[in-house]
């Protein structure tokens, strides 16, 4: 771990960084150039005093999920990202892991989506990364760890997340969880962690393992979907998908029409994921 380089790395591309390039507000009398040390510590959720000391030499070495959230927080390239690890004293990710790194392209517009939910996605429905109205519809995705971080895996082995959707639409979503897959699976290959996942589900769902023989293959969500909140109740809400060029990363923006029920719900659903994030910063 060279500790200096890592230091002056992390405080120059802070200072590079403007509070509009990653959806924060300006302000008024900023003296700080860039952005602020808290600011960043809170964009990678983190402590701002573990953040300090990695700021001036004396940190512990961060861990690769630590750099990942660094690395996203400050909006790094992809080579960017690779010297951060190597100068935290990690092999650069492989190009495996590597596609874990939000899009840039997908991370600019979603900083600038902060009063409808959206998230990105890997193509195996892995959440990368939620903005606050996401993790108030959704939940927060976060907590996922192993085969469960895709929602596709969750879909057929978790009962609870089935909820989500009204009984009547829960057959259709199967389908389009499958096929979703499937185009995975053909872009990615049998030996790739799609087929590990389609593996891994074959042996744990009856259910799925009858819908992948009907070979079913789509690359795209529903236009308009009924979700069940569980305090604001059905929400409908229209549904838009933008891709990465190589098709591994989506950005998701879930909206409702002006003055129908659905916006509405979605004002309430900011008042109620603001007071969530209050009472969890003063706890």
């Amino acid at each position: 771990m060279d500790r200096a380089a890592l230091a002056d790395f992390l405080r120059r591309r802070r200072e590079a960084l403007q509070p509009e390039d990653v959806g924060l507000p300006t302000g008024a009398r900023r003296r700080t150039r860039g952005l602020r040390r808290e600011e960043v510590a809170s964009l990678a959720v983190m402590s701002t005093d573990y953040y300090t000391r990695l700021e001036q030499r004396r940190g512990p070495q961060p861990s690769e999920h630590m750099l990942a959230s660094l690395a996203r927080a400050l909006r790094l390239t992809g080579d960017e990202r690779a010297y951060l690890y190597r100068v935290a004293g990690h092999n650069a990710p492989t190009p495996l892991s590597a596609s874990a790194h939000v899009a840039p392209a997908l991370l600019r517009v979603l900083d600038r989506l902060t009063d409808t939910p959206a998230l990105v996605l890997t193509d195996l429905g892995e959440t990368l990364v939620q903005n606050g109205m996401a993790a108030a519809l959704f939940g927060d995705a976060s907590s996922h760890t192993g085969p469960a971080r895709s929602a596709v895996y969750r879909w057929f082995t978790d009962p609870a997340e089935r909820l989500l959707y009204p009984e009547a639409d829960r057959d259709r979503q199967s389908r389009a969880q499958v096929a979703n897959l499937r185009a995975a699976h053909g872009l990615r290959g049998p030996r790739s962690r799609a087929g590990e996942l389609v593996r891994t589900l074959q042996a744990a769902s009856e259910e799925f393992a009858a819908l992948w023989e009907r070979h079913e293959v789509a690359q795209r969500f529903e236009d308009h979907k009924t979700l069940i909140h569980p305090e604001l109740g059905a929400i409908e809400l229209d549904c838009q998908a933008l891709f990465t060029e190589d098709q591994s990363q989506t950005l998701l923006v879930l909206t409702a029409p002006p003055r129908t029920e659905g916006h509405e719900k979605l004002q309430l659903l900011a008042v109620l994921g603001l007071n969530r994030f209050t009472a969890a910063a003063e706890r």
